[in-house]
C-alpha cells in the first residue's frame, strides 16, 4: 500500500514529526512505502512544520519582557508563530498572564523584522497566544505599515469568532476575570472604531477577526488574508495530491474532541479523504466517546492504558499503526 502519515502533534508528549515517523516505521516494516507528513493547524507547531527556525530575533515578550522568537525566513517567504513570541506558555500560563497588559507587540516586531529583511510573502500564525489587546501592540512595532501593501500577507487562523467577541470566547483561558473580559470587550469595540477610521476597515465584519485577541482583525486592516490554518499549511505541504494518490492516510492527534472537526488537522484528513475516495484513521492519545464515529479510530489509551500511552507515546503509535495496517491489509 501507499500510506500517507499526515499528524498533528500529541501536546506535551510527542512532536509532530515524531508521530509520523513512528506511523512511518510501521509501514516500512511492512513494506509499505509511506509519505510522512507532519502538520499543524496553523497556531503552535506551524514553524517547526513549514521548516523550523533559521533566524532568531529578541522581541518583547507579552508581559515586557525581552524573549528569544524563532522565525524563519526562505526565498522571500517569512513564517512567524505567534505563540513564540505572544504566547501564553511565555506569560506562564493563564494563573501569572496578566490579560489587560499582555500584548502583541513582540509578534509585530518579527513581522518588522520580516519586512526589513525583504520578504515579500510573510505567514502569520495565530494560536496559544496571551494576548487581548486587538492587535495594537503589534500594530505599533510594525514601522510604515504601509510597507504590507507590497507583500503577500497570509494570517493562518482556525477560529470564525469576530473581533469584539474574541475576550468573552478566549478572556477565560487566557485568566480574565469577568470584569476584565467587559474592560476588553470595550477596549477592542473602541479599537474597531480606531481601525475603521484608520484603515476604511471594519474589522467587526471579519469571520475569524477575533483570533488571537484580534490581531487577526488587525492584520486584516493591513491587507491580510484570514485563512484557516489546516488549509494553508495543507497548500504549503502539497497534502492534496499527496492523500489523492493514497491507499490509506493515518492521521492523528492527542485528543480527539468536537473541536479536532473544525478547522483541526483530523477534521480537515477527514474531509479530504471522503473527497478523494481515500480511507482516512486516526491515531490519538484519547478519544471522547461522542466523535469516535466520525472517523475510525485508535486511541493508544484504550489498548496501553494512559500512564504508558503518556510514557512511551512513540512506542503506542508504533504498535496501534501496525495493528491498523495489517486491519487494512487484508
Amino acid at each position: 500500500m501507499r500510506v500517507v502519515a499526515a499528524v498533528d502533534k500529541f501536546r506535551g508528549t510527542a512532536s509532530a514529526a515524531e508521530v509520523a515517523a513512528a506511523i512511518g516505521h510501521a509501514c516500512w516494516e511492512r513494506h509499505h512505502d509511506c509519505v510522512e507528513i507532519p502538520l499543524a493547524d496553523g497556531g503552535e507547531g506551524l514553524l517547526e512544520v513549514l521548516g523550523g527556525a533559521n533566524r532568531v530575533n529578541t522581541v518583547t515578550g507579552p508581559l515586557g519582557a525581552s524573549v528569544e522568537a524563532p522565525w524563519r525566513l526562505h526565498r522571500g517567504t517569512a513564517i512567524i508563530e505567534m505563540a513564540l513570541a505572544s504566547g501564553l506558555l511565555l506569560a506562564g500560563g493563564a494563573e501569572r498572564n496578566d490579560p489587560m497588559g499582555a500584548t502583541t507587540t513582540g509578534t509585530g516586531e518579527l513581522i518588522d523584522a520580516a519586512l526589513t529583511a525583504g520578504a515579500k510573502r510573510i505567514i502569520v500564525g495565530l494560536g496559544g497566544s496571551a494576548t487581548t489587546d486587538g492587535g495594537l501592540g503589534a500594530l505599533k512595532a510594525i514601522r510604515a505599515p504601509a510597507r504590507l501593501k507590497g507583500v503577500d500577507l497570509l494570517v493562518a487562523c482556525d477560529v470564525t469568532t469576530k473581533f469584539t467577541d474574541a475576550a468573552s470566547v478566549f478572556g477565560p483561558q487566557k485568566g480574565a476575570t469577568p470584569t476584565q473580559i467587559k474592560m476588553l470587550t470595550r477596549r477592542l469595540e473602541q479599537l474597531a472604531q480606531r481601525y475603521k477610521a484608520e484603515f476604511e476597515f471594519d474589522v467587526t465584519q471579519v469571520e475569524g477577526s477575533g483570533a488571537a485577541g484580534g490581531i487577526a482583525g488587525m492584520l486584516a486592516a493591513l491587507g491580510g488574508r484570514l485563512i484557516g490554518g489546516f488549509e494553508l499549511v495543507a497548500d504549503e505541504l502539497d497534502v492534496y495530491d499527496q492523500v489523492a494518490g493514497a491507499d490509506l492516510v493515518i492521521t492523528g492527534e492527542g485528543h480527539l474532541d468536537a473541536q479536532s472537526f473544525n478547522g483541526k488537522v483530523v477534521g480537515g484528513l477527514a474531509e479530504l479523504g471522503a473527497e478523494y475516495g481515500v480511507v482516512v484513521a486516526a491515531i490519538v492519545g484519547i478519544a471522547d466517546d461522542d466523535v469516535r464515529d466520525r472517523i475510525p479510530t485508535w486511541a493508544i489509551a484504550d489498548r496501553f492504558g494512559e500512564q504508558r500511552a503518556l510514557r512511551e507515546p512513540l512506542w503506542c503509535v508504533e504498535q496501534i499503526a501496525g495493528e491498523l495496517l495489517d486491519e487494512y491489509e487484508t
